[in-house]
């Protein structure tokens, strides 16, 4: 046995299937990447465009097909390079194990132990797999299964669960279940089964829209088709062009990429920050946010300890004893088990030894103590109740008062009798008091400011005493932290529903109690971001609005998380939000020159359909409207840094900038397709007036949209009225441009008098229709964000 297996045992069981593999992959192969990007309905569409063009021999208007190929491969190539730096990331950070194979200790991967591996465990590790201890003692802490705290002996033959962690002690364990089997992923396996896929709301509208579009996208193109050939009486090849052209215009070809690509810029950014994103849209959910639940240890604090003070009781200045810092410097080195405890107090007491102990014996959760035996005696240091017993109600008010600041209070003492590893009997004289914490993250005040700066409220949620975790939020700058609630008295749903709105700080609170604030507070409308560590807050983050896991923290709670934060440092968050509003705020900003092209042509084709009228415009010339007064400033204005906070629902707010806009294009074409009989304007010519009209809106509109300005946006400006100015001398043919008559060009100049005006007008005619809808419709008004 304690030559582990063999190296063809190893092979054998891996290539059966019986290693730790991990419950998901998270990350999506090259080859599922390039096939999302690519078979899309609106691609499929834009295919089905190109081959009836190609059919009818209309090559130029094939124009479109560049923008939406190289839309595609901007997808791909931004999906691809996100997927490789996570992919770094998760390789760095791949959790390592000690092995017993062939008789030596090796070093391998978690994800490369099998069934029957002999795998050493020490203080700090995590237990990877479900195991039996066959080899020496370790004690363990189950709270991130279990969510109780106590620290549990493990002897030879006891069970070892996956995602605990060894507190003291060494041991080796056969492994006894792996991967799927083991105890933490059939837990969160089973999470994942009813996990409810979460949607931010400007995905949802995005999708809401583009399903929209591509269900009447069909008939109308039908329709049109049909009205062009059998009752207007034009050839196939102009019915098909012009079906197309309104089709075309009518498609946000770019919208839903230019989100997804912001989004993947965002996952690259922060993952140079150490911050994974499990689901891109939680970067926008955030974003969001008006409540962030979150935990003691290991977000307000460290997850290690540091002793804050050494006070003398009164038997140590009665006594002829030695420096008080040298006895507890000496113990303290004496020490073999390295918990988080004594780490701290080696860290604090680094002296060097004069004597050393004739005997020791580590700290156990079953007698709350460890104990040196020198020369002149043993000396032992622990739990107050446990060291003093029945002199505990003596020291009670000091313990106490201490350990209701935050403090852990360990009772350093001279035992009079004899160490037997059991629980103490005989008279102890107590020496001093040692105070030990978790430190306040240095960090922890100025993100806790931030959020509250930004409206968002904070609920602290722990396990803890709650007068304890009401003073460490206190230090760390949390508002209302004085209003706090023993978890353990709320028993109704009605209870927990009152306190969760009444309370900012939750003690003894329980793993099933986290969810039911969690929908407590969803049920109350809030936004609810969640953080955690352990498997008990699994089914919690699984129901948060935004989950959050620390690294540091349980695999199992890293999976169920859409945001892992691999330094497991809180104050990075301030940065998510930053990129969450980035997204958003520049989306909403650049979605609005999208949808003008799509409310016009969608107005300008059910007008030709109602007055038999030719859609005006071709392919081509959408193409050219679509590249420089939507597609290039869009995708520049969307990376932009924007801290903007987010103001109402994603699709108000587009639908509402756009409309303007779009009535004035829809106005004006619509009215020149009627006046251009009167006018006697050809075909080519009155398309090419329809054109420059709607360049002189988009770029009016463009120039709203950019203002404030800066560098970036004034140069996007100056950038696409060269381009148009370009592309009317030297592309004309390609773009479909026709030269203008003096009369003609007379009629495009009042056009162009006329709508600017109109389209201000418009504009002013929508805000006093969006002020009074709101003033008289309360969810109105929340939509716009008042």
């Amino acid at each position: 046995m304690n030559r582990g297996l063999t190296s063809q045992q190893v092979a054998d069981l891996t290539a059966r299937g019986l290693y730790n593999k991990p419950v998901e992959n998270q990350s999506k192969t090259i080859k599922q990447i390039i096939a999302s990007n690519t078979f899309t309905y609106f691609n499929l569409i834009f295919v089905i465009f190109s081959v009836l063009l190609i059919l009818v021999k209309s090559y130029r208007d094939l124009s479109f097909m560049p923008v939406i190929i190289a839309n595609t491969l901007i997808g791909i190539i931004q999906e691809i390079r996100s997927k490789r730096v996570l992919d770094k990331l998760t390789v760095f950070n791949t959790p390592k194990a000690v092995v017993v194979r062939d008789g030596n200790e090796i070093i391998v991967e978690v994800i490369s132990l099998v069934v029957g591996d002999l795998t050493a465990f020490k203080a700090g590790n995590q237990i990877c797999a479900d195991a039996v201890v066959a080899e020496g003692e370790v004690q363990v802490n189950e709270s991130l299964i279990t969510g109780e705290s106590d620290e549990i002996t493990k002897h030879i033959g006891d069970k070892l669960l996956s995602g605990s962690f060894v507190i003291s002690g060494a041991c080796k364990a056969v492994l006894e279940k792996v991967g799927h089997d083991s105890y933490v992923a059939k837990l969160t396996l089973e999470a994942k089964k009813t996990k409810q896929k979460h949607q931010s709301e400007m995905m949802h509208s995005l999708n809401k829209l583009v399903q929209t579009i591509g269900i009447l996208l069909i008939p109308i193109g039908i329709t049109l088709f049909a009205e062009h050939h059998w009752m207007l009486g034009l050839s196939i090849k102009d019915s098909v062009v012009s079906s197309i052209a309104a089709l075309v215009g009518m498609i946000p070809e770019g919208l839903y990429l230019l989100a997804s690509v912001a989004l993947v810029v965002s996952v690259m950014s922060l993952a140079r920050k150490k911050v994974v994103i499990h689901e891109m849209s939680c970067i926008e959910t955030l974003a969001r946010v008006n409540v962030l639940c979150v935990d003691k240890t290991g977000t307000i604090t460290e997850n290690t300890m540091e002793v804050n003070e050494i006070i003398p009781l009164e038997n140590y200045a009665k006594a002829d004893y030695t420096s008080l810092h040298q006895m507890l410097g000496e113990f303290v080195q004496s020490m073999t088990n390295d918990n988080a405890t004594m780490e701290a107090l080696k860290k604090y007491f680094n002296v060097e030894s004069m004597r050393k102990a004739k005997s020791t014996t580590s700290f156990s959760s079953t007698t709350k103590y460890s104990s040196a035996t020198f020369d002149d005696g043993a000396y032992v240091l622990g739990a107050p109740e446990y060291i003093l017993r029945d002199q505990y109600e003596e020291y009670k008010d000091l313990v106490e008062s201490h350990s209701l600041i935050g403090y852990r209070v360990l009772i350093y003492a001279f035992y009079e009798g004899e160490i037997d590893g059991k629980a103490l009997i005989s008279p102890v004289i107590p020496l001093a008091m040692v105070l030990i914490s978790n430190p306040i993250r240095k960090d922890a005040k100025s993100t806790f400011q931030y959020f509250e700066s930004q409206g968002v409220e904070i609920k602290v949620i722990s396990g803890d005493n709650p007068i304890t975790v009401s003073n460490v939020a206190g230090k760390a700058g949390i508002k209302n932290s004085e209003k706090y609630v023993d978890a353990s008295t709320l028993q109704t749903e009605e209870e927990i529903r009152l306190a969760i709105e009444k309370y900012t700080v939750f003690g003894r609170v329980t793993p099933n109690q986290k969810r039911q604030f969690v929908s407590a507070l969803k049920a109350n409308g809030k936004i609810v971001a969640m953080t955690g560590d352990g498997v008990n807050d699994v089914l919690a983050l699984r129901d948060a609005d935004c989950s959050i896991a620390m690294a540091s923290g349980s695999e199992a709670a890293a999976n169920a998380a859409q945001i892992v934060l691999l330094d497991s440092n809180f104050a990075c968050m301030p940065s998510v939000v930053f990129e969450g509003r980035r997204v958003v705020n520049n989306i909403q900003r650049s979605a609005s020159l999208f949808l003008i092209k799509n409310i016009f042509s969608m107005l300008l084709s059910i007008f030709s359909l109602i007055f038999r009228l030719k859609y005006p415009l071709v392919p081509s010339q959408l193409s050219m409207l679509g590249l420089f007064t939507i597609g290039i400033p869009a995708f520049f204005l969307a990376l932009q840094h924007n801290k903007s906070i987010i103001k109402g629902h994603f699709l108000t707010n587009v639908l509402l900038k756009a409309l303007p806009a779009g009535l004035t294009d829809f106005i004006a074409v619509a009215a020149l397709s009627m006046g251009g009989q009167y006018f006697e304007i050809p075909e080519k010519q009155l398309s090419t007036i329809a054109v420059v009209i709607l360049l002189v809106v988009g770029m009016v509109t463009l120039i709203r949209v950019c203002r404030p300005f800066d560098k970036l946006r004034a140069c996007i400006c100056i950038a696409m009225f060269v381009g148009i100015g370009f592309s009317i001398i030297f592309l004309n043919k390609l773009f479909a441009l026709y030269m203008l008559s003096v009369k003609q060009f007379m009629v495009l100049a009042i056009y162009i008098v006329v709508l600017i005006p109109l389209l201000f007008f418009i504009s002013y005619l929508v805000d006093r229709c969006t002020d009074c809808a709101a003033k008289h419709n309360i969810h109105f008004r929340r939509n716009l964000g008042r």
